[in-house]
């Protein structure tokens, strides 16, 4: 099979590689889309540690099933599917407990730590646990069923906390994930959402996405605008999406007393600065999120009832020949003006 293989840092080949083979409890996945995700990016140019090579990388795909498993019974060839970014183990305490993120034995997709590696979907087959499938909406064609696995991380940092009908909520960081946090925000009830960001094409998109203010962190006081459009209360909750220390600072300091602040942003392995005194004397409730645990049927549905709009954001779609170089364009210092980027390893109708 042709895949695109991350041969060093900053490398990227399309080569011949062998066809996988499921396992007993596996099923083989045809791939017809895979996106490009940031932390691929950031794993290509070896910044992360998270994408070693050699590997095949790519988590966010959908396509369909060409051959079962002798042990997999609910699944059939022919079926289109997405999967779990996440290969989780069914069996410990928290896939017990139905928190399948924290899975004490997680492996993700297209991912090489030091403890690990499982190849991803930027390849024409991939082979993958039947337990972490899910069937696809008859109306919701490939392309947008790729963008499923960012949808359930907005859709699960949404659902950390409780959103108070027409509360006040600020996004920090208009990037691929906070544009679904923003959509999701509305749909779980907030009244007023506040995007952030450096880049007014960004903002300008927010908007059109359901944010009711969009403000440039780099020409407005944030802070200060937040107090002035709730009364000089602050926000009832706020969404940090990019993972530094100025945006987690800036996410904490929109808030009123009392108030809540989820951290979804992943860019960095610690904040250097964080503002402790503020965050014990306003009494405020600090939530991580790490990826999804069991949302896909809920954001498959919001995606195929139009409640998510997942197409403004779907930047091109190309085929997997021309990965190496969307990789090059993602990385180069204007990047940022790119939105998801999917990849075809096989058209639609190709066999």
């Amino acid at each position: 099979m042709k895949a695109l293989l991350l041969t060093a840092p900053s490398q990227l080949q399309l080569v011949d590689f062998p066809e996988p083979k499921p396992a007993e409890d596996e099923v083989l996945v045809r791939v017809r889309a895979c996106g490009i995700c940031g932390s691929d990016v950031h794993g290509w140019d070896g910044s992360s540690g998270r994408r070693n090579p050699p590997l095949i990388m790519g988590h966010e795909a959908s396509g369909e099933i060409v051959a079962t498993g002798p042990r997999v019974s609910m699944w059939k060839v022919g079926d289109r599917v997405t999967f779990d970014s996440t290969i989780y183990c069914g069996q410990c305490r928290f896939c017990r407990a139905g928190q399948v993120n924290l899975c004490e034995n997680r492996r993700v997709v297209g991912v090489s730590p030091s403890e690990y590696k499982q190849h991803g979907a930027f390849a024409e087959f991939l082979a993958l646990p039947a337990r972490i499938l899910y069937r696809l909406p008859d109306t919701v064609p490939f392309e947008q069923a790729a963008m499923v696995e960012p949808v359930s991380i907005a859709v699960h940092a949404v659902q950390r906390i409780k959103i108070a009908a027409g509360s006040t909520a600020v996004v920090v960081g208009s990037g691929m994930i906070g544009l679904l946090v923003i959509q999701a925000l509305r749909w779980a009830g907030a009244g007023q959402v506040i995007a952030v960001d450096l880049a007014d094409n960004r903002l300008a998109l927010a908007r059109k996405l359901g944010a009711t203010h969009a403000l440039n962190s780099g020409s407005v006081d944030v802070a200060a605008e937040v107090l002035r459009l709730t009364n000089g209360l602050g926000a009832d909750t706020s969404f940090e999406v990019v993972g530094f220390s100025p945006t987690v600072n800036l996410a904490l300091a929109v808030l009123k007393r009392g108030g809540s602040c989820v951290l979804v942003g992943n860019l960095s392995p610690r904040t250097q600065d964080f503002p402790l005194q503020a965050a014990v004397t306003k009494e405020l409730t600090i939530t991580g999120s790490c990826a999804s645990a069991g949302e896909y049927p809920l954001c498959l549905d919001l995606i195929a009832r139009g409640v998510i709009n997942v197409k403004p954001m779907i930047e091109t779609v190309a085929p997997l020949a021309e990965g190496a170089e969307w990789f090059s364009r993602l990385s180069a210092k204007d990047g940022g003006k790119y939105m998801k980027v999917i990849l075809k390893p096989t058209p639609d109708g190709k066999p």
